[in-house]
């Protein structure tokens, strides 16, 4: 078997791997496997394609893992949608009770309809929560 064709599945197997865990730890050495590949399939020499992944990998790892994590981890004011809304601390308007379907919160300035997260727990209002979860029209919210 050629070494370029072996170079594929070990890309195949980095990129399946990222497929599963997301973190985007092993994209950068598919990426490195795919560039290795190339190298191969140019006719260069076996140790070229190890240095071309070993090099390819390293600087994709080292400058993109960075940006990929940063993007990843943006701070909730920067999130659109139903996403902004989580974590707000919001209060409630009429009494959060489960059992009845009641209950309302001001959240960003609208009433919205709210439940508690927590199934047995009402909530009296006046009291200051935080938004859970967002499900439809509904705020789940918890103290």
């Amino acid at each position: 078997m050629d070494l370029w064709v072996i170079w594929i599945i070990v890309a195949c197997a980095f990129a399946a791997g990222e497929i599963i865990s997301l973190g985007f730890f092993l994209a950068p050495f598919a990426g490195g496997s795919l560039l290795a590949a190339a190298v191969d399939a140019a006719g260069a020499p076996g140790f070229a394609s190890i240095a071309t992944f070993l090099v390819a990998s390293a600087l994709m790892f080292g400058f993109l893992r960075p940006v990929v994590r940063r993007h990843a981890l943006q701070p909730a004011a920067s999130r659109t949608g139903a996403q902004a809304l989580l974590g707000q601390s919001v209060l409630v308007l009429e009494p959060i009770d489960n059992d009845h379907g009641t209950g309302t919160v001001k959240l960003s300035g609208e009433i919205w309809t709210a439940r508690s997260y927590l199934d047995d727990h009402p909530i009296p209002a006046g009291t200051r929560v935080e938004v859970v979860e967002i499900r439809g029209a509904t705020a789940l919210v918890t103290e």
